[in-house]
């Protein structure tokens, strides 16, 4: 059995030539074929982004209606210690919400 010897410069010719063709052909098809796909990931990746950011928002604005009626229960007994004291001062009897709050009615 003989070998031919290979013409590298008709080979590496016929490679570029079909490549002219190939590479724009194959790029236009890659880009339809995977247009419909990124986009469906891009729109999963930014709903995940905006359910996280809802969540986080959701749990601050619990966090702050917590410390919200923290501080109006705070305010109330201050107002009701502020009464208690204000009555001692002046002799008059105390209040009957005084002390109310504490199961000693």
């Amino acid at each position: 059995m003989q070998v031919l010897p290979v013409d590298l410069t008709a080979l590496l010719a016929v490679f570029m030539g079909v490549s002219i063709v190939l590479v724009p052909v194959i790029g236009i098809t890659a880009r339809f074929a995977l247009k419909p796909t990124v986009e469906a990931l891009a729109r999963l990746f930014e709903r995940k982004g905006v359910e996280d950011t809802v969540g986080i928002l959701e749990r601050r604005v619990a966090l702050l209606e917590q410390q919200m009626e923290s501080l109006e229960g705070s305010v109330q007994r201050l107002a009701e210690v502020s009464e208690f004291h204000r009555a001692l001062e002046s002799g008059e009897p105390a209040p009957p919400s005084i002390g109310k709050g504490e199961g000693n009615a």
